[in-house]
């Protein structure tokens, strides 16, 4: 069990069933597995003659050549 899920109780004071705790346990060993496959991949590669300034997939639109489109 986790530090994180040893003991917990729900907000209203009742402790937490097994089952409720081993699912807490699972989803920490995830997290954990999770954050070492990202730390060993280390950092993303570069983009290469991407589009300058902020990333246009982020604010719903694209823009070439001065023309603008959603998608």
């Amino acid at each position: 069990m986790d530090e994180r899920t040893a003991g917990k109780a729900r907000e209203d004071g009742r402790p937490l069933t097994p089952e409720a705790e081993r699912a807490l346990a699972e989803a920490a060993e995830r997290r954990r597995e999770r954050e070492a496959a990202e730390r060993a991949a280390g950092p993303a590669p570069r983009e290469l003659d991407g589009p300058k300034g902020p990333e246009p997939v982020r604010y719903g639109d694209w823009e070439q050549k001065g023309r603008a489109t959603d998608f």
